[in-house]
């Protein structure tokens, strides 16, 4: 059985931005029902294995594989304000970009530069200040844990009040 032209569009629109319940009603689900209608598909045998094809294809145009993902988050994950930064003579900090490799790069999210005077009339004097911002470290090396399989997440589910989850399975989507 193949997929129906609402299954097809709620796989096309799913890959958008992952939001499942606004996938179903760009799909021209109902907004009431999008929630459970986005969860049903969601467990849909052939549509997951639509959603893996897709995502497969555009994984694969843009040549993005597991190993690159892991080799840039580790690049963040394992940055250093001090590739960054050297000490002058009288011992302060001062950012030096010169050597600067590609991968020290990667992991740098904002780089502010800001020129203004400081001080007064001729006492005046030009200042350069220069501010950057690492991504995200911590966040990095929890995906990169979870992606190489240091950290196994447990997911419980319930249903109304903690009791237990009601399944309503549609003969369409039973496989038998």
């Amino acid at each position: 059985m193949s997929l129906s032209d609402k299954q097809k569009r709620f796989v096309a629109e799913y890959l958008i931005d992952l939001n499942a319940t606004q996938a179903a009603i760009r799909a021209g689900y109902s907004a009431k029902t999008a929630t459970v209608q986005a969860s049903r598909l969601l467990t849909n045998v052939k549509v997951q294995e639509e959603l893996s094809k897709q995502q497969s294809k555009v994984a694969e145009r843009l040549e993005i594989t597991k190993d690159r993902i892991v080799d840039e988050l580790a690049k963040i994950g394992f940055s250093n304000m001090l590739d960054y930064m050297r000490a002058g003579p009288d011992g302060d900090p001062y950012l030096d970009f010169s050597r600067l490799t590609r991968d020290q790069a990667a992991a740098l999210s904002e780089v502010t530069v800001e020129d203004f005077k400081d001080g007064r009339g001729e006492d005046a004097r030009d200042v350069r200040r220069v501010k950057f911002k690492l991504h995200d470290k911590k966040g990095a090396l929890v995906d990169l844990a979870k992606m190489l399989g240091f950290v196994i997440e447990k997911h419980e589910h319930s249903g109304k009040d903690g009791g237990p989850l009601q399944l309503n399975i549609l003969q369409e989507d039973a496989e038998l």
